[in-house]
């Protein structure tokens, strides 16, 4: 899903908005926050919808990401080293040793552990640092661990720091990986020299060039991941159009011509072109091409053409009654929830959480609690896979790993009343890359809001009674080159945690070459460009200790014969329930009409009623995709986690991802092969980690123009405490009404205790807030300025 393009950018007539973002970078939050200001009213009769109350941290936010000094001293002291022979990332060229991430390593559980719940000295503070090694003809990464944290001028202020090779959390044995992309300017080169070497042609058959000259209006987008093919590195390119308005449209505007490229080594010189394609039809010369381009019953379809069927501004009739302004949501009496800047820390009604935001993932929480037991020790996004089909060679190899790219520098600030509430509450991400940090502003938003349904409802001969449904979000979206990501985690009255991903933005679309397998003719030469979504995320559940079991409760057909019935035996249905006692059962599916669930349970810890006490994992909206090819040739082994709906696995602090996010550099040997999680180790009653996947099979049709809409493209997970209480707790609020009534006249009206504003609603408090939008802060790390910061736009 990432438009990736292999064109240099500089070289090229527009740099268009949706291009491949720079896969480099940590993602840590600093303790600091750029909130949007407030709207203040002078009337003491105004509903304060702005008001908040403090709330404290119990404790430090030991998942919280390091400091601009820590990350700075780091850096610092990575370039003391001699051994690494580093060079400045301002002075570096692909031939140099540069540091690429510098981010908090986060603690294992077992040490985390003692501190959350014992009250023992917080784990050592340690960097997880990425160097890439471009001084050699093999460049490569090598992940490294420094600590124990400070470090200053080369050494520690307590003289132990030291840096080793990280490897023990990378099951390959190794955290390092070959890169073979690492000449990214001489790959641009090369391939604008190509497309001038045929400009005659691509003039003529598609109205534009490509060949690094001020007036090309066609670029060259790249296949991801890269081929490995017999022993060489190989890579499908296309020509696209360059939009012709202010809207990134590219990924509209494939051209269908396509050619291939061996780039094995660091010499360009020896680099080539292996084949060209067009319309369905092959060619492995260009001598061949040209002949066939210059036959006469060679057929030209024509570009696809950019205009206002790309354009996401309003078009067409307006709808009936539109000119009058929309329903809005307020909160009258202000903030409910508190939320501790500092330490990323949040509390609403029962539950309470940390909050930490990486580099590669984006969005983690942690520890959280709910009614002051710990029910989660930590969810958050591992990876995410858009996996394509497609007659055409450069869309039949696409299998986009979004990690690579980063989902923490692709998180931005949020559009105040759209993607939020305008009554929101705003907090920063940050994280580091080329020895800079980078602050993005308002870009995670927490807030209340009505589900627009009742929680619970029941009406009888003489009463009704009905209980107000409020959800507590937390809500970030992610633009990972043309697709928006929305990731959102929903607390509700009840217990239940609802995990939800939304897509939106433009599609990657394929050429149309009369191959309706593959989706759906949706424009001029357009196909829609049939692929799956699927995003895995990482879940520890901790019920009543970290002891628990995985059980499967499915309601199966059965016939009994009761000793009611008179002998005579009744088709029925009946509950199994069984227990997943091993690492080799631990691939699991959602039965095709739900009767299979699954619920994390304590077995030693039995209610009153002699029940395990757990929380069910349910499919809570829209689909939930797996990968539709299997043993994908495009992927190898780097994403052995899109094939199940669901994974259990032992916890181990050697195994704290089931993805790595350079894993699609060499898709055939990855660094973490989730495969080799399932060891045959027991799980009754022992720590586990469940990893489920969210996704959506797409295939775009019409609708999908110009940008895919969230409605049709969602998927949900619902984690619910399941016989954990006695009761449904949602019966603890007062926003609920019972409303007693006799031949027609209500009798009484129970609020219990309700106090219905009466405030006046100054409509300015709710408007959105859209007259700044700060792309980025940026803070210079190598030489350390706090001082100098710089404003730019996303993407700097």
């Amino acid at each position: 899903m990432l438009f990736v393009l292999s064109t240099l950018l500089a070289l090229t007539a527009a740099v268009p908005s949706n291009s491949r973002p720079e896969p480099w970078g940590p993602w840590t939050a600093k303790s600091h926050s750029l909130r949007r200001s407030k709207r203040q009213t002078g009337s003491t009769s105004t509903c304060a919808s702005s008001a908040e109350f403090a709330v404290k941290a119990p404790q430090k936010n030991i998942f919280l990401g390091l400091t601009d000094q820590e990350a700075a001293d780091v850096t610092s002291f990575l370039h003391a080293q001699a051994a690494l022979n580093l060079t400045s990332v301002v002075n570096a060229t692909a031939w140099d040793n540069v540091i690429l991430t510098v981010e908090l390593l986060q603690p294992n559980k077992s040490d985390a552990l003692s501190y959350l719940d014992s009250g023992a000295q917080a784990p050592a503070r340690y960097a997880k640092t990425t160097l890439q090694f471009g001084a050699t003809l093999e460049p490569y990464i090598q992940e490294y661990m420094v600590g124990p944290l400070p470090a200053t001028n080369g050494t520690a202020t307590n003289g132990t720091a030291s840096y080793a090779e990280l490897n023990y959390i990378y099951n390959k044995g190794s955290g390092r990986q070959r890169v073979y992309n690492a000449d990214a300017l001489a790959l641009a080169t090369f391939n604008v020299e190509v497309g001038a070497g045929i400009a005659d042609i691509t003039q003529a058959l598609l109205n534009g060039t490509a060949t690094g000259a001020a007036n090309d209006t066609l670029l060259i987008a790249g296949s991801d991941p890269l081929i490995h093919e017999n022993g060489r590195v190989m890579q499908w390119n296309e020509f696209y159009g360059l939009r012709t308005g202010e809207l990134a449209s590219e990924t509209l505007l494939p051209t269908g011509l396509q050619f291939k490229i061996d780039v094995t080594g660091r010499d360009p010189s020896q680099w080539s072109v292996k084949g060209w394609y067009y319309n369905g039809l092959f060619w492995t010369s260009i001598e061949d091409f040209r002949n066939a381009f210059n036959s006469p019953d060679f057929l030209k379809p024509g570009p696809n053409v950019d205009g206002a069927w790309t354009s996401t501004d309003q078009q067409g009739p307006l709808l009936p009654h539109d000119e009058l302004y929309p329903p809005v949501t307020v909160q009258p009496d202000g903030r409910r929830f508190g939320v501790d800047v500092e330490e990323k820390y949040v509390e609403w009604m029962d539950f309470s959480f940390f909050i930490s935001t990486t580099r590669d993932t984006g969005v983690q929480l942690h520890n959280i609690k709910y009614k002051g037991e710990r029910v989660i020790y930590e969810v958050g996004l591992q990876e995410a896979m858009a996996h394509y089909a497609s007659s055409d060679p450069l869309h039949s190899t696409i299998a986009y790993l979004d990690s690579y790219y980063g989902f923490g520098p692709s998180t931005w600030q949020l559009v105040d009343g759209f993607d939020c509430p305008a009554y929101a509450t705003y907090l920063n991400t940050s994280f580091y890359a080329s020895e800079t940090s980078h602050t993005h502003p308002n870009s995670l938003c927490l807030f209340e809001a009505d589900a627009g349904y009742p929680i619970q409802r029941h009406l009888s001969a003489n009463y009704v009674s009905a209980t107000t449904n409020i959800v507590f979000n937390l809500r970030s979206v992610a633009t990972v080159g043309n697709y928006d990501y929305m990731f959102e985690y929903a607390f509700h009255l009840d217990g239940s945690i609802a995990v939800t991903v939304r897509a939106s933005g433009y599609i990657q679309a394929s050429f149309f070459s009369n191959a309706s397998d593959y989706g759906f003719h949706i424009h001029d030469n357009l196909s829609g460009g049939l692929h799956d979504h699927v995003l895995n995320y990482k879940l520890d559940l901790d019920v009543l200790g970290t002891q628990n079991s995985l059980m499967k409760m499915a309601l199966v057909p059965a016939t009994v014969t009761y000793p009611w019935a008179g002998g005579q035996p009744r088709n029925t249905m009946k509950l199994e329930r069984s227990f997943i006692t091993s690492e080799d059962q631990g691939k699991l599916d959602f039965a095709l009409n739900g009767a299979v669930m699954y619920s994390v349970v304590n077995k030693d810890a039995p209610n009153e009623f002699g029940e395990y006490p757990g929380w069910r994992l349910a499919p809570n909206s829209g689909n939930m995709a797996t990968l539709t090819a299997q043993n994908s040739t495009s992927l190898g082994q780097a994403a052995n986690w899109v094939s199940h709906n669901l994974f259990v696995v032992q916890r181990k602090d050697t195994e704290p991802r089931s993805a790595y996010p350079y894993n699609n550099l060499d898709v055939d040997s990855p660094v973490v092969d989730f495969n080799k999680f399932f060891d045959g180790e027991s799980l009754d009653q022992e720590d586990l980690v469940i990893y489920f996947n969210l996704g959506m099979h797409h295939v775009p049709n019409t609708a999908d123009l110009p940008n895919t809409v969230f409605t049709s493209a969602q998927s949900s997970m619902l984690i619910a405490p399941q016989n954990y209480l006695p009761s449904d707790p949602s019966r603890q609020t007062i926003h609920q009404v019972r409303l007693n009534f006799l031949d027609a006249n209500v009798t009484d009206q129970l609020t219990f205790g309700t106090k219905q504003p009466t405030c006046m609603l100054d409509t300015s408090s709710v408007a959105p807030e859209l007259s700044s939008f700060v792309g980025e802060v940026l803070i210079p790390k190598y030489p350390y300025d706090p001082l100098n910061t710089i404003e730019t736009n996303p993407g700097g």
